[in-house]
């Protein structure tokens, strides 16, 4: 059961089961580092620490904008209901998608902070043991037809779901340490009825890939796994259609 706590200006959600002895402290990368159990933290729009405890591994996200106007404003946002804020939506999503059998991360604890008119938010899920992204792989070494195709079919998944993630790109895909992918990220997902929105989804993530391309001059597109994604993707949804 998800318990509700408040204390000053924040108000947090989080599963006992998953940190028994949870306290607001577990939101503060400065804590875990004094403990000696910050674990380091990965590149992206996000600032996201990993830290271990209790035998767990976790990741500590902080809401932060993108673009042109997060260069002014880096991680505020306008609102006072926790209910409707985005870490909060998140933390409920990822609960229904990973009840619902969808390869997500699993998520620990959520945390709104009142500021003025509006808030700041992290989530807290549980570290994908050993997760290379997407992002990664390409620039390391070459993905297998098999890769690709596991890929394309875990987004056919999401897609038949009606799942919608508002930034597919080569970042927030996670391979695990059994070869296993799973989509991270969810930050203004939402279900949608079937669209284009599933075309747009796809064309985000071929140009994430053609962006790596064009930054690392020794991976080249590779147009045979892109075509090999396409394969288990429209397999997937096909086969989601006949269940």
């Amino acid at each position: 059961m998800i318990t509700r706590l408040e204390s000053g200006d924040s108000v947090m959600l989080y599963d006992p089961s998953l940190c028994g002895n949870f306290t607001p402290e577990w939101f503060d990368p400065a804590h875990w580092r004094q403990l000696g159990a910050l674990a380091g933290a990965a590149p992206g729009r996000g600032s996201t620490w990993f830290f271990a405890t209790g035998g767990r591994e976790y990741a500590l996200r902080h809401y932060r904008r993108g673009g042109l106007i997060g260069r002014f404003n880096p991680d505020f946002y306008l609102g006072s209901d926790p209910q409707r804020s985005r870490p909060f939506l998140e933390f409920s999503l990822l609960q229904q998608w990973r009840s619902a059998g969808l390869p997500v991360a699993t998520p620990v604890a959520a945390r709104f902070t009142r500021v003025g008119r509006g808030y700041r938010g992290d989530l807290l899920t549980l570290r994908v043991p050993g997760a290379q992204t997407l992002a990664t792989r390409l620039r390391e070494h070459s993905l297998s037809s098999d890769e690709w195709r596991a890929v394309g079919a875990i987004i056919a998944s999401f897609h038949a779901a009606g799942v919608y993630h508002a930034d597919l790109n080569a970042h927030n895909i996670l391979f695990d340490v059994s070869g296993a992918t799973l989509l991270i990220d969810f930050d203004r997902g939402r279900l949608r009825p079937p669209g284009w929105w599933k075309d747009s989804n796809l064309a985000r993530l071929r140009r994430s890939v053609c962006k790596i391309a064009d930054t690392s001059p020794a991976v080249p597109v590779d147009e045979a796994g892109w075509a090999a994604l396409l394969d288990g993707y429209f397999f997937g949804i096909e086969r989601s259609a006949v269940r």
